[in-house]
C-alpha cells in the first residue's frame, strides 16, 4: 500500500433541519470538500457514499449515492454505497484509503449524508433500531426515546460497578463536551452547563439524562483522498496514518481490537496521539473508550475525566467538536465529521478549539450493538508530514 493523503474535508451544520433535502446536504459537503481539495469533480475516479437511515425516512433506499452524486458531475465512475450503520461514514473513507492506497485511482471521495428528522419522531426510533439484529427487537418499545439507550444504559451500569464510576463522571463528559460544542460553529449544541445542570435534565432510562444521550440530527460530511503524487501537487500534508475496521468477535472489545491494529500500523502509540475524536453515542461511552483505546488502564476512565486531561487545554483533548453528544450524531455522517475534526486538527485549522502543536490525530467511529458491545468499530490516525 503507498501512502495517502487527505486533500480536502467539509461538513454541513449539524442540526436537525426539516426544511433542507438529502441532496442538499450532500451538495454542500461535496462541493466544499472538492473546493477545499482544489480539485475539480472531473477528477474524481471513485466515490463511496454513506447512509444508514435516510432511506427509511425518505424512501431512496437504494442507489443513493448515484442519485445525490450525478447532479455534481460526478459519473461515469465507480459509486459504492455503504452502510455499516453508525460507522458508515468512516467505513466509506476506509474503502476509499484503500482504493488510492492499492493504486487503483489517484483521487477518490468519500461522503456521508444522513436525513434523521421526520415528524413522527416513532419513524425515526424505528429507523435506528435497525442498527441490532431485529428479531431481537422487545415487542413494547419506548416511545420517548431509542431503545438502543436501553442497551447503552445497560452497559453503562455493568461498567459503573466495575469501574466506580459514578453519574456525576458522566455528567462531567456532557459538560466538557457542550463547551467544547460552543466553539463549534457546525455543533448542532454548545453550551456551560453544570453538573447539576446535567443530572436535572429530564430522565431518559437510568442511569441516563436527557443531555447525556446523542441527539438526532441531519448533515453530510466528505473528503476527498489523494495519492502521493496528488499530494505534492496541491501542497497537502495531512496523511493517513493507518485506518481499521474491525467486526465484534469473542472475547477483546471491538474498538480495542481496531485500536490496536491501527496503533500497529501507524507505528505509534496511544501516548503519541495528542487529540481524539470518540464515539460517545451515551456519555458512559467516552469514559469505556477512553480505557479501550489505550488513554487509560482498566477501570481508570473515571480518573482521566476528573483529571481535566480531556479538556481542551488538557494533556488529550477528547472530542474538541463536542463530539455527539454536542456537535451532533446524523448517524450516516458522523464517522466523516469525526474525520473532519480530527484532520483539520493536523493541519491547525480548528480556530479558538485548535490543539496547540497537535500534529497526530485520531477518529474513533462505531456502530451497531449487540452482546453487550458494538458489532464494527473503525479507528483512522492521521499525521501531519
Amino acid at each position: 500500500m503507498r501512502p495517502v493523503y487527505v486533500a480536502g474535508v467539509w461538513m454541513t451544520l449539524f442540526a436537525k433541519q426539516p426544511a433542507r433535502t438529502l441532496k442538499e446536504l450532500t451538495d454542500e459537503a461535496v462541493r466544499g470538500a472538492l473546493q477545499d481539495a482544489g480539485v475539480e469533480a472531473r477528477e474524481v475516479e471513485a466515490c463511496y457514499f454513506a447512509n444508514a437511515v435516510a432511506g427509511s425516512i425518505t424512501g431512496q433506499e437504494m442507489v443513493a449515492g448515484q442519485v445525490l452524486l450525478r447532479p455534481l458531475g460526478l459519473q461515469g465512475v465507480p459509486v459504492f454505497n455503504v452502510e455499516n450503520a453508525c460507522a458508515s461514514a468512516s467505513s466509506a473513507f476506509h474503502l476509499a484509503w484503500q482504493a488510492v492506497g492499492a493504486g487503483l485511482c489517484d483521487v477518490a471521495l468519500a461522503v456521508g449524508a444522513e436525513k434523521m428528522t421526520h415528524p413522527d419522531k416513532a419513524r425515526s426510533f424505528a429507523a435506528i433500531g435497525g442498527s441490532v439484529d431485529v428479531d431481537t427487537i422487545p415487542p413494547d418499545l419506548p416511545a420517548d426515546h431509542s431503545f438502543l439507550m436501553d442497551l447503552y444504559a445497560g452497559a453503562a451500569l455493568d461498567y459503573m460497578e466495575a469501574s466506580g464510576a459514578t453519574v456525576e463522571d458522566f455528567a462531567a463528559v456532557v459538560v466538557k463536551n457542550q463547551l467544547h460544542g460552543m466553539r463549534n460553529p457546525l455543533a448542532q449544541y454548545g453550551s456551560e452547563l453544570s453538573v447539576a445542570e446535567v443530572l436535572s435534565s429530564r430522565l431518559i432510562v437510568a442511569p441516563f439524562t436527557l443531555l447525556m444521550c446523542s441527539p438526532i440530527s441531519d448533515g453530510a460530511a466528505a473528503a476527498v483522498l489523494v495519492s502521493p503524487e496528488v499530494a505534492r501537487r496541491l501542497g497537502r500534508t495531512t496523511r493517513v496514518a493507518a485506518s481499521t475496521v474491525r467486526s465484534a468477535g469473542d472475547g477483546i472489545k471491538v474498538s480495542e481490537l481496531a485500536a490496536l491494529g491501527a496503533y500497529a500500523m501507524a507505528g505509534l502509540g496511544p501516548k503519541d496521539v495528542h487529540c481524539a475524536e470518540v464515539h460517545e453515542a451515551a456519555a458512559s461511552a467516552e469514559l469505556i473508550l477512553y480505557e479501550q483505546l489505550g488513554f487509560a488502564p482498566v477501570g481508570e476512565g473515571p480518573a482521566l475525566i476528573r483529571s481535566g486531561a480531556t479538556r481542551l487545554g488538557g494533556a488529550l483533548p477528547v472530542n474538541t467538536s463536542g463530539g455527539l453528544l454536542a456537535r451532533g450524531h446524523p448517524i450516516g455522517a458522523t464517522g466523516l465529521a469525526q474525520i473532519y475534526e480530527a484532520v483539520c486538527q493536523a493541519g491547525g485549522r480548528c480556530g479558538e478549539r485548535q490543539v496547540e502543536g497537535a500534529r497526530v490525530t485520531m477518529a474513533h467511529n462505531a456502530g451497531g450493538w449487540g452482546e453487550g458491545d458494538n458489532l464494527v468499530s473503525v479507528v483512522h490516525i492521521f499525521v501531519a508530514d
